[in-house]
């Protein structure tokens, strides 16, 4: 007995099922609850970013953690590119995180990749008035590589052109004169060798002789230093003394200053009472009575008169 299949219920059971398909995709397309949901940074790169495309990995420490939506040039300045990431949320992006460009093995497929980002700094927001967020960035190997080989070829260029300028025509012919009046030289040297051998051994000689003359000068060197040391002591007692003799003139300066007028006034004193002594034993060898009755008076002259008898 052969068994009928009934082709509507396969055909509606097969629309239904592509139906559900489509309702999943277009679920799953509008934001499903188990798709990833994406921040969006923003990084400004002032090199060139070539092998760089759009959706290349955006790596955090190695790890995939969004991609490359966007890459255009700067419009208020065309030697920088504006990077565009898509990353998911909830990766640490902080204020201290750089992004570098990087190349992936031998293929040269250019990548992002994020670093640092300490754990105590805050998260990275969008300055005011912008739309994203902006990551620093730093120069990638290749563009540090290149500043390094520039600046080498620089100093190359320097240092083939400084040779040039020792190795050039007239230094050359400088040179081949120096080597020439070194060989005169050694030419002469080799010419005067017994001359010079002999000047060397009467140095030597000398010096051997000036040896000797020490070693005998020596005795009479340690003589002279301890005459010196000797001297040395005397003008250290020299000194002593000096210094005692000035002590004395400093008492005699003010035995003069003190004492000297005191005994001044004295002896004019005692010069005053010898005068009136002397003058005093000439009146009494003139007239000794002066002792008892005192000095008489004059007896007036002629037209005088005492005071008493004068008559208006």
């Amino acid at each position: 007995m052969e068994t009928k299949v009934n082709y509507a219920i396969v055909g509606a059971f097969v629309l239904a099922l592509g139906a559900v398909l489509v309702a999943g995709v277009l679920w799953l397309a509008s934001g499903g609850s188990f798709q990833k949901q994406y921040d969006m940074y923003l990084a400004i790169e002032d090199e060139s970013v070539d092998g760089l495309n759009v959706n290349a990995p955006v790596k955090y420490n190695g790890v995939d953690v969004g991609k490359v939506r966007q890459i255009q040039l700067a419009p208020d300045n065309p030697e920088r590119v504006n990077l565009l990431f898509a990353i998911e949320r909830g990766t640490p992006i902080k204020v201290d995180t750089v992004a570098v460009l990087k190349t992936q093995g031998l293929t040269g497929i250019a990548y992002v990749e994020l670093s640092g980002g300490a754990k105590g700094s805050p998260p990275l927001r969008a300055a005011a008035g912008g739309k994203y967020p902006v990551i620093r960035t730093q120069p990638s190997l290749g563009a540090r590589l290149e500043n390094v080989l520039t600046n080498v070829l620089s100093k190359l260029d320097n240092t083939s052109n400084n040779i040039n300028a020792i190795l050039s025509d007239e230094n050359q012919a400088s040179f081949k004169n120096a080597l020439a009046d070194i060989a005169i030289v050694a030419h002469t040297l080799a010419a005067r060798k017994d001359t010079l051998d002999a000047g060397m051994a009467d140095a030597a000689r000398t010096f051997k002789n000036t040896s000797q003359a020490t070693a005998q000068l020596r005795p009479v060197i340690d003589q002279i230093g301890h005459s010196a040391e000797a001297i040395e002591k005397m003008g250290n007692e020299v000194a002593g003394a000096g210094k005692t003799a000035n002590s004395v003139g400093a008492d005699m300066k003010r035995f003069s200053a003190e004492t000297l007028p005191e005994l001044e006034r004295l002896l004019g004193e005692l010069s005053v009472l010898s005068t009136s002594l002397r003058r005093l034993s000439e009146q009494t060898e003139r007239n000794p009575s002066s002792l008892l009755f005192g000095h008489k008076p004059l007896p007036e002259g002629p037209g005088e008169s005492s005071r008493g008898a004068r008559q208006p």
